[in-house]
């Protein structure tokens, strides 16, 4: 097959652009006839067809759809190429593309992401959000280089991966000062009967937040479920139901959404876990991440298993809470 034009290419590429090639003889400083020839040549060297009439004008084939993409990467890349030798000093950023599951609370991811953008060599952060499973189709074809999740490789997917613990956290229950007033009882007690806001059923915590609340007999009204951590906190501040959210975050997640502690599920834990193709983390940005999510984000305040003195959880409004494993009562300092 003979080597590509990139001159034909490119001429391809402004004829798709800009939507005919009367526009894009204006662009080229070329006759219509001498662009027209020029695409015939590279439709007979590619063997396939570019474009196809529609009444005057012309359509691309779902080839040249394809084929537009990769022009697109190519012209795009060339000028980036042209930029950075016109100015010595420009400096490339690392591209680093991550996904992150709709699950994982937006502030864990920003606290774990954001490393990222501080290291020396300058990073050009590109994130996707979505559900898990088509996130690690994204990851098994090297679009993303790491998904956030909050749980391991799904044994069911045919995906070559490998899950990296970044922490865990127990859960503590959040809700606004004045919806908490209208419940009696300890914790957990109050939760009899009081309005809930669940995870989604993609959540990894969801089942075993269910079995914990019939272990304990109770029966919340649950208002409404989540796949989307942040839209729970959303209508948690607004003041419709009851929430559970990592312990670690508890100060963050009270200042940020001006709301209290309830009280805290000491026995389930939230796990994140970086999933990736490397058996090793070699990306430097992985490799922040990990550091800052051991380090920082969890560390021993957020890890449960290693916490034997349960000190309480101070909210917003100086509010505490004594977590103890046979309940909590919340009481004003």
């Amino acid at each position: 097959m003979p080597a590509l034009n990139f001159k034909h290419l490119r001429y391809f590429w402004v004829v798709a652009k800009s939507g005919s090639i009367a526009r894009a003889s204006q662009q080229l400083y070329l006759t219509p006839q001498s662009i027209s020839g020029q695409l015939g040549e590279l439709e007979e060297s590619l063997g396939v067809e570019l474009f196809r009439r529609v009444g005057r004008g012309l359509e691309l084939t779902v080839t040249g759809q394809r084929i537009l993409s990769y022009a697109e990467e190519i012209f795009t890349l060339g000028d980036e190429l042209l930029d950075v030798v016109r100015d010595q000093s420009a400096v490339r950023s690392l591209p680093f593309t991550i996904g992150i599951a709709d699950v994982v609370p937006k502030s864990v991811a920003y606290l774990l992401v954001e490393p990222a953008l501080r290291l020396s060599e300058p990073v050009r952060l590109i994130c996707r959000e979505g559900r898990l499973t088509a996130l690690l189709a994204d990851l098994a074809v090297h679009r993303l280089d790491m998904v956030i999740a909050d749980r391991p490789m799904p044994a069911n997917l045919n995906v070559r991966g490998y899950s990296h613990l970044l922490g865990e956290s127990d859960l503590t229950v959040f809700g606004t000062d004045s919806l908490l007033k209208t419940l009696s009882g300890d914790f957990p007690a109050l939760l009899d009967d009081a309005p809930f806001l669940l995870p989604g059923e993609d959540a990894a915590i969801r089942s075993r937040l269910e079995h914990w609340l019939a272990a304990q007999r109770l029966h919340p009204r649950v208002i409404g479920e989540f796949d989307d951590s942040a839209l729970v906190k959303a209508f948690g501040q607004a003041g419709a139901g009851l929430f559970v959210a990592p312990t670690a975050l508890a100060t963050h997640i009270c200042e940020q959404h001006r709301v209290v502690t309830a009280g805290r599920i000491d026995s389930i834990s939230e796990q994140l876990f970086a999933i990736t193709t490397e058996r090793r983390l070699t990306h430097p940005a992985i490799i922040a991440i990990s550091q800052v999510a051991r380090n920082e984000v969890f560390g021993n305040a957020g890890l449960a298993s290693d916490r034997d003195d349960r000190q309480p959880t101070k909210s917003l409004r100086k509010t505490r809470v004594r977590a103890a494993s046979g309940g909590s009562k919340t009481v004003s300092e």
